[in-house]
This record gives structure tokens, sequence and C-alpha cells, in this order.
């Protein structure tokens, strides 16, 4: 077990300490009024870690505070993993971007796709043209959620036990057996729609590696970063490390709620979102995107494959609003463009929170953050527990933490 430490002061680092002190407070007025349990907040540059905080509480029954070895369910912070071991398998030549689909999952072959109607009348058209393996990491590939509640298709997604991505009791090959016989809601490469892809990716892996997915993000990537604390369940030595889940309540408090089946090895092992991580191990993951796929001597990625993944790849440079489906066209997604599984500031003017040009990096649905700024050489990550109806923690966060670096 390692536990992510400060290494510099942030006036070394080039840091303003006030900004960094308001940042601090405002959270911690979250946690005093009881809108987060606890938090943890870094902040390296260069690879120094220049600000940790740790506030609040773990687990608020037992009163056990945060600390810089907690342990987070980082749900869909799980899909750069899921893309970084994706382009590991295409720098050795076993998988290219453009492969069509199929050839990997045959339940995939003559997509169909949306053409009117609803529930057991919708219609449907053949695809424009097939499912590549560049849409699923770009959320392009006209798959969905069954929890929007917004399409006739996320019906038929939850109409198929789907709303949580997952039916009951389901491992990763069958439930992406299920997602073929979905039609496209949207021509594959033409539409932005945040979806189950990288549980379909997750299962791509499996099939060109012949390992399960846990053992091939083992091997290739968490074993080599040193990522000892990350994984798709906890030991029992972990478990008293492992922060509770919370939801907020209607009257803005928060409440226990279930969480990831993360005591004991799950059947379903999600590349969308299975992941539980600790501080130390998402600066190491931060840190080997931020020197170009290199940490400490291991060479993971080329640096031209991360510049590949970290750069927009939406159709004709567009935004995740200009393009996105009509659920995702949203200001929050104003002046953002989308990587392989990050999203990339493409137009700092239009970000609702400051932003740098080329910051990329993506968020958690229990409240947790990170993003790397190339150009400022900075890496932020932001670590609680709470799955939001209202708190927006996020923009917040990203004004305070750009006023502490803004140079």
């Amino acid at each position: 077990m390692a536990q992510l430490r400060q290494d510099v002061g942030p006036e070394e680092a080039g840091l303003d300490p006030a900004a960094l002190d308001r940042l601090d407070r405002h959270f911690a007025r979250h946690v005093d009024e009881g809108r987060l349990p606890g938090y943890l907040v870094a902040v390296a540059r260069g690879g120094r870690v220049a600000h940790l905080t740790t506030y609040g509480l773990r687990d608020v029954a037992a009163g056990l505070p945060v600390e810089p070895d907690t342990l987070w369910r980082i749900y869909s912070m799980t899909k750069p993993v899921t893309a970084v071991a994706v382009l590991l398998l295409v720098q050795d030549g076993l998988l290219s971007l453009d492969d069509p689909l199929d050839r990997y999952l045959p339940a995939f072959a003559a997509p169909r796709v949306y053409d009117g109607g609803s529930g057991a009348g919708v219609r449907t058209r053949p695809a424009a043209g097939p499912l590549l393996i560049r849409h699923l990491l770009t959320h392009t590939a006209g798959l969905t959620s069954g929890f929007y509640h917004r399409h006739p298709v996320d019906a038929l997604y939850r109409e198929a036990g789907l709303e949580y991505a997952v039916p009951p009791g389901a491992g990763l090959a069958e439930t992406v057996e299920l997602y073929a016989r979905m039609p496209l809601q949207s021509d594959p490469g033409t539409e932005w729609n945040y979806s189950v892809a990288s549980n379909v990716l997750g299962r791509v892996i499996e099939v060109v590696s012949g390992q399960p997915l846990d053992a091939f993000f083992r091997d290739r990537i968490l074993g080599p970063l040193g990522m000892t604390d990350t994984g798709f369940h906890i030991t029992p030595e972990q478990a008293g490390r492992l922060a509770e889940l919370y939801g907020e309540t209607d009257d803005g408090g928060i409440a226990p709620v279930p969480g990831l089946p993360v005591r004991g090895r799950p059947r379903f092992l999600s590349g969308s979102g299975g992941l539980v991580s600790c501080a130390h191990d998402f600066h190491r993951f931060m840190e080997m995107l931020r020197r170009g796929g290199e940490l400490d001597g291991v060479q993971l990625l080329s640096p031209e494959w991360v510049a590949l993944m970290t750069r927009n790849h939406l159709p004709g440079g567009a935004t995740i609003r200009s393009c996105g489906a009509l659920v995702h066209r949203e200001p929050g997604n104003d002046g953002l463009g989308f990587g392989f599984n990050v999203s990339v500031v493409v137009d700092p003017a239009r970000t609702p929170a400051p932003s740098h040009l080329g910051t990329y990096g993506w968020t958690g649905a229990a409240t947790t953050a990170f993003w790397v700024d190339p150009a400022h050489d900075l890496t932020v990550q932001f670590m609680s527990q709470v799955r939001p109806k209202t708190l927006k923690v996020f923009p917040e966060l990203r004004r305070l933490a750009h006023a502490a670096s803004a140079d």
C-alpha cells in the first residue's frame, strides 16, 4: 500500500496558496453543511504534489475520517483506463481503431438504427455504416443508456433489463450480446451520446487479448504503473479503507445507498465504471498521461498514442454540445470536445468554468473528477463519494483550481 503525499509547497510549484485555501474552505462548507461526507483534493505541477487536503469522513456513521489512502469507487473515471487498454492493443498491432466491431463481436453485424415509433412499434432501418472501434472510444457509436428516459431507444434498454447497464447476475459477455440486440439511436460516427460503449470495449479487450478484463488491466496497466490499490474489487485487508457511498436526499442532505459489489470479484467487469482506486494510484495514472505515456522508466504508451487519445475526435471538430444527443446539449458541454474517453477543452472562451486549451479529463458518478492541463504541467483530482441530484461540485472545482494556477 502506497499513500499520496505532498512533495512541495504551493509557491514552489507556482500556485497561489490563498486561492487553494479558498478551494479548501469552499468544499469544507459542503461537508459542514452535510452535503458531502468528506473529500480529498490534490493538485500537482510537474509531477510534484503541491496541495493535498483531506477533510470530513469516509464513513459518517462510523466516524472514520477521509485519509490519503482512502479507497473510492471512481465509476466513469474507469473509462480512460479502458481507453488506454484499447490503445495498448492497437500499439501492439492486435487491433485497429478503424476495425469494424463485428470482426470481434459478430452480434454487432448489420446494425439497425431507430427510425420512429416507440415500444413494440419501434421502426428501424439499416445503419449507414458499421460500428468502428473508434466510435466506441468517442461515444459516437449510436449506443445509449437506459437511465436517460429521453428517447424511445432508452425505453427499449430498460425493457431489456438494462436501465443500469447490466441485468442482475449477468456477466460481461452476455450483457454485451444483449446490447447488440438493441437498435442504435443514431448512425455510427454522427452523434455524441454517453453510453454503454466502454462496456463493449471491455469485451473487445477480452476477445482480442484472450484474458479477462481484470487480468488485462492488472498485467498491462495497473501492475506496470504501481497502481496496487486499484481493481474491480477489494480484499478483506482493504475493506476498512473503502469510503461509504451516499446519495443526495431530496432535502439536500446525504444518506447511505448501495454501491458496487466491490467485496469479491464481480461477475460483471465494467469497463465503463467498475474500478475502485485511491489518490496515490490515480495520481500515477494521470502522471503517465501527462508525461506522454511514460512513468518511472516504464513506457506504457508512445507519446503519439497519448496525443491521439487526448485530442478532439468529434465530427468536423464539433463540441459535445453541438453534436450531442438532445440530452447532452446543455451549457456545461459548451467549449468541450471529446477524445478517447476523455473530454477535451477546445474553446476556453465558451466553457462555463475557466479552463485552459487542451485540458482533458473526466468525472465519476459518485462525485470524483480528474483533469490534466498539459500547457501548465498541472494535474488535479477530487475524490468524494456522493451520487448527486442537484449538487454541482465540478464547475466550482474548475473555477477555484483555475484561480490557483492561472499565470
